[in-house]
């Protein structure tokens, strides 16, 4: 007899990362409903993506801010779907939604319902402001001994886990990047002829949302410091911080060199044509886009960071920069354009590393934790 299994995301989430472990389990032994609350308007595309993989899609009013009232209302909506689904495990993930599910299955727990609460970055790590530390890590605390596992996907938050006492901490290796994507036949679009720049000109890239906490301004700063002045900095993505990165490089005098490229469909093929990946961040929980870059041979320039150190050894398969340190950033960058044998070797260092975290190995991972679960 199948296995009755919830998991509970938000809607970006389960777009995101969570679909391809719905259907794995589905198809190996789970009957698999879904709880998730409407916060990018992306429920229609989860439906279409699972219609006949999963038995019930509930939408529960949840909302991303921890004091908004609307919880409350998302909380009830938990409640009723817990209690009546006479679920084997519940798998939760992200901090509104983890908390949420982990108290509402409180009465369902002690009727033997297993709970799994999977940590894809807690807001409180080295150097995040106080307030992120006040307000989050009591809360993760306290919810932490409602669940029967945590999970989580770098070393710092797994020893962090550990110091919290929290109930049988797990590791994986991520929720896993999907390299069938990156492996689509040759390159389509040149990057270079669209954006006007000579065949032999390095290309930069960094890949995800324009904002703070990306921190892309320490590499326009390291465009500047280059003694090399044909390179050329590509951003593909979106945010907040557009109008000040423009300026910034405006102000810089390398305005033409730093290219905005917004939301792509086909970063598979810059990624492909890009010289160096770098990741600046001030944070992150184990970043897909990151891996992705290493799985396809680009070498990486990436801030020393929670999630980075894990896939990245200084030296070996890249280089570790503070987040700020745009000098560091510009030197490795420019190592790394100026000598090719030691680009390749940690190219090939990359390709070995970044298997374990292939979408194929862990679908097997999550079906792990959740088979010991159902059976213990």
């Amino acid at each position: 007899m199948s296995k009755r299994l919830l998991i509970t995301s938000t809607d970006l989430m389960m777009v995101q990362f969570l679909i391809p472990h719905v259907i794995y389990l589905s198809e190996n032994g789970f009957e698999v409903e879904i709880a998730c609350s409407d916060v990018g308007g992306r429920m229609d595309e989860i439906r279409e993506k699972l219609k006949g993989v999963v038995k019930d899609i509930h939408i529960v009013r949840l909302v991303r801010s921890p004091a908004s009232p609307t919880n409350f209302k998302g909380y009830g909506d938990m409640k009723k779907v817990i209690n009546r689904g006479n679920y084997d495990v519940i798998w939760t993930n992200e901090p509104v939604m983890g908390v949420t599910t982990r108290l509402a299955a409180r009465k369902a727990r002690k009727k033997g319902t297993k709970v799994i609460y999977m940590v894809h970055g807690f807001h409180f790590y080295e150097g995040a402001p106080k307030v992120n530390w006040m307000m989050f890590y009591p809360i993760e605390k306290f919810a932490g001994h409602f669940c029967d596992n945590v999970v989580t996907m770098n070393l710092e938050d797994f020893n962090r886990a550990k110091k919290m006492k929290l109930p049988d901490v797990k590791y994986i290796h991520g929720i896993g990047m999907n390299p069938y994507r990156l492996s689509e036949g040759e390159v389509k679009n040149d990057i270079r002829s669209e954006l006007g720049i000579r065949e032999d000109a390095p290309i930069v890239l960094s890949i995800g949302e324009l904002s703070k906490r990306k921190n892309q301004k320490t590499i326009v700063s390291a465009m500047a410091m280059m003694k090399k002045k044909d390179v050329h900095y590509l951003l593909c993505g979106k945010g907040d911080q557009l109008e000040n990165l423009t300026n910034q490089a405006k102000e810089l005098g390398i305005d033409s060199r730093v290219h905005f490229l917004g939301y792509r469909t086909d970063v598979v093929d810059i990624c492909k044509q890009a010289n160096v990946f770098v990741m600046p961040s001030l944070h992150e929980g184990l970043p897909v886009a990151a891996l992705e870059s290493m799985y396809s041979g680009v070498p990486m320039v990436v801030a020393k960071i929670r999630g980075l150190v894990d896939i990245i050894v200084d030296g070996k398969n890249g280089f570790l920069c503070h987040p700020d340190d745009s000098e560091r950033f510009a030197e490795k960058i420019e190592c790394l354009l100026n000598d090719s044998e030691l680009s390749n070797k940690m190219v090939e260092q990359n390709k070995e590393i970044v298997v374990p975290f292939c979408i194929q190995s862990t679908k097997k991972e999550v079906w792990d934790l959740m088979d010991d679960l159902a059976n213990n």
